[in-house]
Formats: structure tokens, sequence, C-alpha cells
């Protein structure tokens, strides 16, 4: 048995550190005593030492069980760069050769092997768990154990049979880390592993330095181009839903000047190694990524973490914000929150099995509720993991947004007693835009198809905005006084609770959100891509005015000519020849050669008589240049082939199809989609969005949806202006 003071000399010795930090000493002596033990720790605490320094100074070899190649090598790397013999860790996995694997079983057998990282599916395999019979194992390591259970953010089916392999091969005490895990998954993580009786060590999930905000989604491209600005030459983190997002944003930011690199797994391994280690040897400051990035990333000086799309559990926030100041200096972890996103990932959600969807819209109630709570984000956390905080005196209580400008709360018991007689009256058939619809005394096809407006409750709440009748709503679905049914198409029903409160209402208080009207206000004159502010507002000026003129001879609106963020880019390269000017954001061959002479003439006039120096080179692209599907695209619809197969066979959403498209026809190329609008869309239909458009400032789909959000939805508006910008502009 290791004495304290041994220990601590072998802590020394192997790592360097003088002492151990918190409870890490406690978890190797249970370890080593043979005890099960079970770890939550959240990121940046210290947990790979619980099981390396233990593996260091057993006999035997301790197997670690990982759910990601670049996890483990990242590990086997930092193990060998503190040991004189390479041979002291290695990977077991499907990417190494019959050789490579011998030489790992040898070293093994010779003792030389202290770690043994491998996949779950490794431990599988039978040549393998036959051979892990005949050696000594120290004992077994389960990292990222949240990976078991159902409830985790990031749940693999092959770690649920992990007890029986560990039982197959023999008996060594088990030790399963995790940096995120509720009561609930705790437990579930506890029964699977049968460690029920195992010594469980929590550490605070309270990280006071890191500061919290959720922003609404508005003019969500511009603001984080500002933030990362102003964190100039300081290493951050992005994270989006999507590859496709993952690598527009990532050149946005380029464009804007900014050292940023993508991240995802569809990119193969050496690029995704390369990038790794640019972002960890500074050669590019930020990151943009799914989050197949940062499982091991072990960089100490993240400044910021940044969400454009809010995650699918709170666990999933909560481990990626754990990436930014791990040193404990600075960290500001930024989200960006829109309900229409959540609702998107509650349709994906509609296709899954019955328990794995009841899970999923557990877990994204909970991420709607932290979103839009009024309370300190960081009690709100801690309380999801099962932690108290006091919000006025614990550590890092004034780090949120909320605590720093709390809300101005407002009792709205009258009106969320209305909300729930309208779904009690229409017999719970409504869908949560309905029930607005109902209030605000707007038509739509549900309101004519039941013949609502003719009830007294129609249009009783229209002296408020939709947004505030939404927020009311969605308050009543996350206290649990309603539910969404997403087998039904998201139908509200009530709750035990609701039936209550419509008898006798009590106290409702919400956050009074008086800037949100301004703010969409601002945002709908948002074009629909973003590029970087103009460095010349004079030539901006000039060339909005000859847009407008060249727009009036063609007789189409000015955005069809070009859309403003390649008039500001204009500003900033000032292109003089034609082919200058299809190195310019969002524009193509076809728009350059139908449009650009008059543009690139006015440029090299303007350039002459002001004596101004144009940058060397010609940077920025658009990013429709680097698209991979356009020929596939354009043969595709010159074939008339329905969007869906289209989408399917190279397994896009149609959402990134669309994007693809919209990208294809801004650049000036023809795309004719009529035949396939005109089977979900009649004449009347398409004139009437064609002629919103003619007389439209801009083309923003906030826009739209403010106009036809009611009649059409969001797919049908996109696929409406691709064939108008198709029909009038190229």
């Amino acid at each position: 048995m290791n004495s304290p003071t041994e220990l601590s000399s072998h802590l020394k010795k192997h790592f360097g550190f003088d002492q151990f930090k918190g409870e890490q000493e406690e978890i190797i002596k249970n370890l080593l005593a043979g005890e099960d033990v079970f770890v939550l720790m959240p990121t940046g605490g210290g947990k790979s030492l619980c099981y390396q320094l233990p593996a260091l100074i057993s006999d035997g070899v301790a197997i670690i069980v990982s759910p990601l190649i670049a996890l483990m090598k990242n590990q086997v790397d930092a193990v060998r760069g503190i040991s004189s013999d390479n041979d002291v860790a290695h990977v077991l996995n499907s990417s190494l050769n019959k050789t490579q694997t011998k030489k790992v079983m040898d070293d093994i057998r010779s003792g030389s092997t202290k770690m043994l990282y491998v996949a779950p599916e490794s431990l599988t395999k039978d040549e393998y768990t036959d051979f892990f019979k005949t050696v000594k194992i120290s004992f077994f390591a389960i990292d990222e154990a949240h990976c078991i259970s159902e409830w985790g953010h990031d749940f693999r089916p092959e770690y649920r049979n992990l007890k029986h392999i560990i039982n197959k091969i023999g008996d060594a005490p088990v030790i399963a880390l995790t940096a995120t895990a509720t009561p609930k998954v705790q437990e579930d993580i506890q029964k699977t592993l049968g460690m029920q009786n195992a010594k469980v060590f929590k550490a605070s999930f309270n990280r006071p330095n890191l500061f919290y905000e959720v922003r609404p989604k508005i003019n969500q491209d511009k603001e984080i181009v500002k933030f990362v600005h102003q964190y100039a030459g300081k290493s951050g983190v992005i994270y989006c839903l999507s590859r496709k997002k993952v690598e527009d944003f990532a050149q946005l930011l380029q464009v804007n000047g900014i050292k940023a690199i993508p991240y995802h797994a569809g990119l193969d391994s050496k690029t995704r190694s390369r990038h790794q280690d640019m972002f960890l040897m500074e050669e590019a400051d930020v990151v943009v990524a799914t989050i197949a990035f940062g499982m091991g990333i072990d960089k100490p000086d993240v400044r910021f973490v940044i969400h454009y799309d809010m995650p699918k559990s709170l666990e999933s926030y909560y481990q990626e914000t754990g990436r930014a100041g791990r040193d404990g200096g600075e960290g500001y972890c930024l989200a960006f929150y829109d309900y229409k996103d959540i609702e998107k990932l509650e349709k994906f959600l509609a296709a899954k099995p019955v328990a794995e969807r009841e899970v999923g819209l557990q877990l994204l109630s909970e991420v709607v509720a932290y979103a839009e709570t009024s309370m300190s984000r960081r009690k709100f956390l801690l309380h999801y993991f099962g932690e108290e905080f006091d919000e006025i005196n614990g550590l890092g209580a004034n780090m949120d947004d909320n605590m720093r400008n709390p809300k101005k709360m407002i009792d709205v018991r009258k009106d969320a007693k209305l909300a729930l007689e309208v779904i009690l009256k229409t017999k719970e058939i409504l869908r949560l835009n309905d029930v607005v619809n109902v209030l605000m005394g707007k038509e739509s096809s549900m309101t004519k198809s039941y013949n609502l407006q003719l009830e007294d409750f129609f249009g009783k709440g229209k002296e408020h905005e939709d947004y505030y009748w939404k927020s009311i709503v969605r308050q009543l679905i996350v206290r649990d006084y309603l539910e969404k049914e997403i087998e039904t198409y998201g139908t509200i029903k009530l709750k035990a609770k609701a039936k209550d409160f419509i008898k006798k209402p009590e106290e409702f208080l919400i956050a009074e959100d008086v800037d949100l009207k301004k703010l969409l206000s601002e945002a709908s004159s948002e074009p629909v891509q973003q590029a970087p502010a103009a460095f010349d507002d004079t030539l901006l000026k000039h060339l909005k005015d000859l847009r407008k003129k060249l727009a009036k001879q063609h007789g189409i609106p000015p955005f069809a000519v070009f859309q403003d963020p390649s008039l500001d880019d204009m500003t900033m390269q000032y292109p003089t020849t034609i082919k200058e000017l299809t190195n310019v954001f969002g524009v193509g061959e076809g728009k350059a050669n139908k449009f650009g002479k008059p543009f690139v003439e006015f440029i090299a006039n303007y350039v002459e008589e002001n004596d101004i120096e144009r940058p060397d080179e010609m940077v920025f692209k658009g990013v429709a240049d680097k698209s991979s599907y356009k020929v596939y695209i354009i043969q595709s619809v010159d074939r008339k082939l329905d969007l869906e197969d289209m989408a399917d066979a190279k397994s896009l959403s149609m959402d990134d199809l669309l994007s693809e498209m919209e990208s294809i026809v801004y650049q000036g190329t023809k795309l004719d989609i009529t035949y396939y609008i005109n089977d979900i869309l009649d004449e009347d239909q398409q004139e009437e969005i064609h002629d919103f458009l003619m007389e439209a400032e801009n083309d923003s789909m906030s826009n739209l949806l403010k106009e036809f959000g009611d009649d059409y939805d969001e797919e049908e508006l996109r696929l409406m202006r691709i064939k108008f910008i198709n029909d009038i502009a190229n």
C-alpha cells in the first residue's frame, strides 16, 4: 500500500506537481486499495491523473475505455511525454494493422505497458478478451462514463455492455469518470456498471471564473464577428450544430480578418489533426466546430466559447462551455438562442423511437428553460447537476447576464389563464403558433378549418405582440402546466396543474422583454448573407446609388442586382475588372457578367481620383465557390429531379440543400425550380410572394416570414425566393 508521502513523491516524479488537486489523492488511494470508484469532476479538474498515476505505479496494465480515437491519441501522447519509455501507453483500436497490434500485445506481456486505451467496440472482440484473460489487469477505467447513460448527452449503445465484458475478462476494480452527470445519469451509470457500492467522489461543478450570457439570435453573425474582434489574438471555440454551418461560418470569420479554422467529423483525419494542432500551437485563434471537437483537447487558455446554436442538452452545454478558462483565467460563454432552432430539433426527434424521443424532448425542455430563465444562470446550471448555489454570496455569484443586468419581472397570471382557457375550449387540438394566432385574432388555415374566428375568445389578446404570447405559452410548458405532444405534430395538452390554475390563478412572473420589438425591426432589415462591415463608406453610398439606377433600368428590386454584403466587400477590395469582381463575396461569373461592367468602371475611376492603394491580393471569396454540390445540383435541376431525392442522394438536410441553391442563384447562375414549386404552390400563391418581393426593400427571411409566416412555411418561402432571384436577376 502506498503511503501519502509515497504518493506525493510519485506525483512529483511522474507529473512534476508538488501537491494533489481537490480529492485526487483520496480517489487514488481507494482505487489502489481495490475499491470501485465513481468520479464526478468538471472539465479541468484533473480527472485523467486519477487513473494515470495509479496505472504507472501498479503491477499489470490498466485498461482505459475511451469513446474517441482522437481523444485516445491525445492521452497517449501526453503520457508518453512524461515518460522516458514510449511503450508505457498504447492504443488498441481498429486503426492498427496486424504488426502494430502484435507489438502492443508483446509490450503488455513484457510488463512495459502500464496503460492501454481501447474503444468499447475493441473490447468485444474475442481475440482481445482471450488475450486480456492471460495478463494481469491492474484496474479498468471508464472515461467519459456519461456515454453509458441514455440520459447522458453523448449516449453510445456499445457502452451499455461494458460490465458484461469486464466480468468476462476477470476481477479488477473499476473507476468510472465523467465531467457531466445529473443525479439521474449518475444513478444510471452506477447501475449499468454494477457499481452501486462504489466510493463516490463529487467535485463542485461551479466554475466561478466563467461568465454565462444568452442572447437572442438577432444580427447574430455581425454580433459574433464584433465579439471575436474584441478578443483579438486570444483563443476561442465556436460551436455550430451542422457541418455546413461550420464551413460557412469559418469562412465568414476569415473574410473578416480572423484566423479561424473549421473542425468537424466530415473532414479527413489528416485535416482534422492539422487543424487541431494549428489551434493548440496558436497558428489559428478560433476553431469553428461541431461537437466532434474538444473531447480531450487540453488547451488551458481558451478565453471564450460561443454557441452559434443552443445544444441538445444542458450536459452538452456545460461540457462545451467548460473548455473555457481551464487555467482559472477569464472564460466568456456566449450562447445564441432562437426558439425556432428548438422546434427544428423537435421535428428531428419526431422520427425517433418513443423512448429516445421522450428522453430527447425532456433534455430539450431543460435547454429552453435555461435559455429563457431570468434567475441566476449559475444557480440554474448547478441545480440541474444536483448542487445548491447561493446566488448572492456564492463564488462567481455575479458572473452572468441575468445577475449583472436583472430583468424586470411582470405578473401575467391573467394572460396565462386566458392562454390555458383557449387551449381548454379548443379541445387541445392547437399547436403553439395556432394558440398565438387565436389569441391575436389572426386567421390561418387551422382557425378556418374549425371556425375558431367565430368564437368569443378569438382575438382576445390582440393588444399584445405575438412574441409576448409565445413567451407565456413556452413558460407554461417549462413550468409543467402544459405539454407538447410531438407525436401529434406538437399539439399542446393541459396537465393537471393547469386546470387548478384556471380555477385559482396564482402569481406567474415572466421577464419583461421591452427591447424585443426594436431588435426585431432592426433584424428584419438584415441581408440573407453576412459579410464584413464596409471600410469605405463614401464608395458604398455611390455603389448603392448605382445599384438603384441599374435596378430601375432592369425593372427589378436593388437586392436582385447585388446584395448588401457584396457591395460591402467591393468597398474593401476595389475590384476594377470583371475577373476581380468574381472574387467578391456572393458574386459568381453569371452575376459579374450581367451587372458588373458599370460597377468595375465606376470603382476604377474612384480608385484613380482618390489615389487609393488597392489590396495586393484578392483575398475574399464567396462561400459557394467551394461548394462540391454546385455541379450536381445544377445538373439535377436540369433533369427536373425531386429536391428531397437530391438531398437524400448527397446526405444533405433540406435546409442545407436550400442553402446551397441560394448560394448558386445569388452568384448569378441559372437554376429553374419552377417544376418543383408548381407541385406545392398554385399560381395565385406564387404571384402573391413574387409581387411582394418586387416591391420589397430587401429579401430577408424575417421580412418574408413577417408578411407570410401564417400562410406559408419557411421552406416554401425560401423556394419562392430562389425562383424569384433566378427569374428576374439571372
